[in-house]
Order: C-alpha cells, then structure tokens, then sequence
C-alpha cells in the first residue's frame, strides 16, 4: 500500500497519479464503483486499471502519449517565453486618432 501512495505521490504525469491514488485506495478497502464516482471515471475503467496494475504492475498505469498531433510549444521554449514575458511588461498604449 505504501508503494502504490509513493507511486501516487511522486508520477510524472496527473494521469498516472489519478490511477495510483484510485488503486491506493481500493487496496485500503474501497471498491472501484465508489472510487469511480468520485473521480468521475466509470467503474470499468477503474476495474480496468486494477487488473492492467494486477497483470503487468506499475509501468501498465504509467501515462505515455500514443498518437495525435504533437505539441505545438517545444517543452524548452516556455521557460524562454516566461522570462521575456516578465521583462516586457508594459506595453506601448495605443490610441485611436483624434475625431475630426
């Protein structure tokens, strides 16, 4: 049980933790149906969860990207972004031209 809190605590991905933290509560006595609805997953997919976890361990809940369009922001650039963001903080006022 500490394990699967440890897992649950320190998972790269909120996916993983939602999936560990489920499982670390039904192994301290609650069941999937009562797990599911508080996360809003359905039961089966809970159930889901537990057997994949049963079969083939930790690495079988662990969230990996499989497909899609990728992301659009390299993961380097955003630290890039913040720190210009921070320096050019007021921007030029830009007014409409006088009626006439």
């Amino acid at each position: 049980m500490a394990d699967l809190r440890h897992l649950a605590l320190t998972a790269a991905h909120p996916r993983s933790r939602e999936r560990f933290l489920a499982l670390h509560e039904i192994a301290q006595g609650s069941c999937a149906t009562v797990v599911a609805e508080r996360t809003g997953r359905r039961a089966q997919t809970v159930m889901g969860w537990l057997h994949a976890y049963n079969e083939h361990g930790p690495g079988a809940l662990t969230y990996q990207r499989t497909g899609g369009r990728p992301p659009f922001v390299p993961t380097s650039l955003p630290r890039l972004v913040i720190r210009s963001a921070t320096r050019n903080t007021k921007r030029p006022v830009r007014r409409s031209p006088e009626p006439r």
